[in-house]
């Protein structure tokens, strides 16, 4: 298939009308048209078309249980598509729309699951862009439209940024220059009693309690993983969303110690032979020492850091740079710019490299005796924040009745040695309530044993299981007892514990992995 891109920002006004009546009855015939918003291009069929919704997942390579976003050109659309519109969607619909909020409402049976991802609502937006406007209206149609890169690359602001992934999937890219915000539309589900978020965007929480007396965040949103047999009801809520090739790391702190930090963390990978890139600001950029240096744009126009990020990362890409360093900008609201989906980290400029969520600098997970599976995830857990450059989280093991101190069991110790793992002068450690006041996160392997500690210790409030942790109870309920007369149980611990100690370290750095 030939993909023609047609620049449509600088022609007149009938080779644009002409344009747009080509599209339009590229929707009408079922097929696929790429389209700017004020937001990021997006991907666009026939919403009420299954097939045409089929192929949009076809084209991204997207799980077919990851909604679809409807977008509509007029207001009296919504209620052609959404069995009911509370009070409340009037209000926001009022108040931000045209404009880079998704409502979501119980949906009419005219809208195809292919659409929704199985789901009984629609995800509903009226896009500010004029040229998104007018393609929609000429379509005669309503867009379905996820953002129009292939699932798991950056979203596209620019028709380059389309052509690049689509070449030869899509008929038809309407270029419409660079996008004006460059960060998806914020997700709010107005289908339940309470508003809720369930993806971050350009509207934040306040703008949203403008108009609303509550707005929830869902638990996703925050890094909550979900479970591979939910179905999502927001595009990104379970599945990776948009990150780059390299690691992407984001310093926080005062301004002087960020740039400090990052300096020393270009240094540290360059001297390793990695390519390297830092996004800073306007403000910043000279004071940093690195071969590939891009400007996200200036901490007195945030607006510009959210229209660059996008742009830069797939600069990076194309770059090939296996480590990014970038300021972070929460003080400033652009939560949105740390995208929980995204293949990033942060770090504090006062601590050693590291994907780091503030929250977690002191794991202690405990165990019966500690010499076997407690050590065991310890020791795996340990691992895998090496592995990601997070040596400034300290995971340790305790035991819950520990008589006196012994070493690591035979079984566990060779288990790990094969496996790769380090396992330095270990004793097990009896659990005091000086480790609990010190400790930001208490993993108990199995959740009896979380309850017995919540008893023992009353310290121990916020002690959890590993499984209730990371949102799963499939496998942390089937961790075998280890016992050196039967050698294959320290294998399957081993197998077990290792996925689950994976999923540790995804919801302790916030990344959203499934």
């Amino acid at each position: 298939m030939e993909t023609e891109l047609l620049n449509i920002e600088k022609v007149s006004p009938e080779e644009k009308a002409a344009a747009l009546k080509k599209a339009g009855e590229i929707i009408r015939e079922g097929g696929l048209v790429a389209f700017p918003t004020e937001t990021v291009y997006g991907l666009g069929a026939d919403a009420l078309n299954a097939e045409a919704s089929a192929k949009i997942y076809a084209a991204k390579g997207r799980p077919s249980d990851n909604p679809l976003i409807v977008h509509i050109h007029d207001v009296d659309q919504v209620y052609e598509i959404a069995s009911e519109v509370p009070e409340a969607a009037k209000k926001v619909m009022e108040k931000f729309w045209p404009g880079p909020l998704t409502v979501i409402l119980n949906k009419k049976s005219c809208v195809p699951d292919g659409t929704t991802g199985g789901l009984k609502t629609v995800a509903i937006r009226m896009p500010s862009h004029p040229l998104a406007r007018d393609f929609i209206r000429e379509s005669g149609r309503m867009i379905a439209a996820p953002s129009a890169n292939t699932s798991g690359r950056p979203s596209p602001t620019l028709a380059s940024h389309v052509y690049e992934d689509m070449q030869g999937r899509i008929p038809l890219i309407l270029d419409g220059g660079a996008v004006g915000i460059g960060i998806e539309s914020t997700i709010i589900d107005m289908s339940t009693d309470t508003p809720t978020i369930l993806r971050p965007g350009y509207i934040t929480k306040d703008m949203l309690e403008e108009v609303l007396p509550k707005v929830n965040i869902d638990p996703a949103v925050t890094g909550r993983t979900m479970k591979k047999n939910v179905v999502a009801k927001a595009p990104g809520m379970k599945y990776r969303h948009y990150a780059p090739k390299g690691q992407l790391t984001l310093v926080e702190g005062d301004r002087d110690k960020v740039i400090a930090r990052i300096n020393e963390l270009v240094k540290e990978k360059e001297e390793e032979g990695h390519k390297v890139g830092v996004i800073g600001t306007d403000e910043t950029l000279d004071s940093y020492h690195a071969d590939i240096l891009r400007s996200i744009g200036s901490r007195q126009k945030p607006e510009t850091v959210a229209a660059n990020l996008y742009r830069i990362l797939r600069e990076f890409d194309d770059l090939e740079c296996d480590y990014m360093y970038s300021e972070s900008f929460f003080e400033q609201g652009l939560e949105c710019y740390h995208e929980p989906y995204a293949k990033g980290s942060r770090i504090s400029s006062d601590y050693a490299i590291g994907g780091i969520s503030l929250d977690y600098r002191k794991i202690i997970i405990v165990g019966e005796n500690n010499i076997g599976r407690s050590f065991m995830a310890e020791c795996i857990l340990r691992g895998i924040l090496q592995k990601r450059n997070c040596q400034n989280i300290e995971a340790v093991s305790r035991g819950l009745v520990v008589l006196f101190s012994e070493p690591v069991a035979p079984g566990a110790a060779k288990i790990l040695r094969e496996k790769g793992y380090r396992i330095e002068d270990f004793r097990s450690s009896q659990l005091t309530d000086e480790d609990l006041a010190s400790a930001d996160l208490v993993l108990a392997i199995t959740k009896g044993l979380a309850e017995e500690i919540k008893e023992s210790f009353d310290e121990a409030t916020s002690c959890m299981s590993i499984g209730t942790f990371i949102d799963t109870t499939e496998t942390e309920e089937r961790i075998p007892e280890v016992t050196e007369e039967n050698q294959e149980t320290y294998q399957t611990c081993f197998d077990i514990l290792e996925p689950l100690m994976e999923a540790v370290a995804d919801r302790i750095i916030g990344e959203l992995l499934v």
